[in-house]
């Protein structure tokens, strides 16, 4: 059994919410849910000590040298745009790249991985506040405004905050499959899973919480019910309002469309599905509410980037995980 090893460096005056996810998702030990599971090691960036953005003074017990050998880098957000990168760190993270490792950054941390020249004519997510000064920096990286979070195979970039949460999840759905991803998800009480196409919340004014609004109740409701018919003004109704106020009410706190939502917690049950059981690929396809195998395969391919089938001898045959096509 071979465990995937994990590093990450501690930046000078790093945010703590932004150096404690990658702790937290692959850090835990979970190897119950499998024996390969992540091994984590955090390397100082600097010699000595160094600050977080809060005040407190951290000590990883390791150099940058532990990263010559990771099979993933996760890079946490920095302090902001002005942030100076160790040249060390620099050359340490292309190195690793180049012998074939993948190099994640959270939020403000696409700074650092452009700076090392690892997102030249690729395409970026940071959070929304700096796209615009990455993008001016750096005109070579397609910057992505919205996304939650992009993967580009062997490079990985997240919005701020809680996309740095769907990313690394996202991480453990391409090398354990969703079921491993989900309930590692639960464990961490996070909500269902969210695509990295999905939006970034970019209004002025902050959302109104869902259990207020009634969303939460009426998601839950959904996820109990993806094998129904569900519509628009059903799911308007359950939340007492009109269709088009329900439709701008989604939209401006899930980032998305409710269709949208629906087909990718039906795709999320459908991997699960092609992971855990046996069951025909129609028979996968109804219980998802797609109702058809062909409606399945459409939606499967263009969202997965690989066929039911070939999702389902890749997590229970014992293979590599399938790679999407990049656009």
């Amino acid at each position: 059994m071979t465990r995937i090893q994990v590093a990450v460096p501690v930046l000078e005056e790093c945010p703590l919410f932004e150096l404690a996810v990658p702790c937290e998702v692959f850090g835990r030990d979970r190897r119950d849910l499998t024996p390969d599971w992540y091994e984590l090691t955090l390397c100082r960036s600097a010699d000595g000590a160094q600050k977080s953005l809060n005040g407190l003074l951290l000590r990883a017990p390791h150099g940058l040298e532990a990263m010559r050998s990771a099979d993933l880098i996760v890079v946490p957000a920095c302090l902001d745009a002005t942030y100076q990168p160790p040249a060390e760190l620099l050359s340490t993270l292309v190195e690793a790249h180049s012998r074939g490792a993948r190099i994640a950054a959270l939020c403000s941390g696409a700074f650092v991985l452009a700076a090392a020249g690892l997102l030249d004519g690729r395409r970026a997510a940071t959070h929304w506040m700096h796209a615009d000064e990455l993008q001016k920096r750096y005109p070579q990286v397609s910057v992505d405004q919205r996304a939650l979070y992009v993967d580009e195979g062997d490079i990985l970039t997240s919005a701020g905050t809680a996309a740095g949460i769907d990313l690394c999840l996202h991480i453990v759905r391409r090398d354990f499959g969703a079921a491993v991803a989900a309930e590692a998800g639960r464990r961490m009480v996070i909500s269902p899973h969210r695509e990295g196409d999905q939006e970034q919340y970019v209004s002025p004014t902050p959302p109104v919480p869902a259990r207020d609004t009634g969303l939460a109740p009426v998601l839950d409701w959904a996820l109990e019910r993806l094998h129904e018919p569900l519509t628009i003004p059903l799911l308007a109704e359950r939340a007492r309002m009109s269709t088009r106020t329900f439709a701008r009410r989604f939209q401006q706190e899930m980032g998305l469309t409710p269709i949208r939502w629906l087909t990718q917690q039906r795709i999320a049950r459908a991997r699960e599905l092609l992971e855990t059981t046996r069951l025909p690929v129609d028979a996968v396809a109804e219980r998802a509410g797609f109702g058809t195998g062909n409606g399945l395969r459409r939606h499967f391919t263009k969202l997965v980037g690989t066929t039911p089938a070939a999702y389902r001898r890749t997590f229970q045959g014992g293979g590599s995980a399938p790679s999407r096509t990049r656009p």
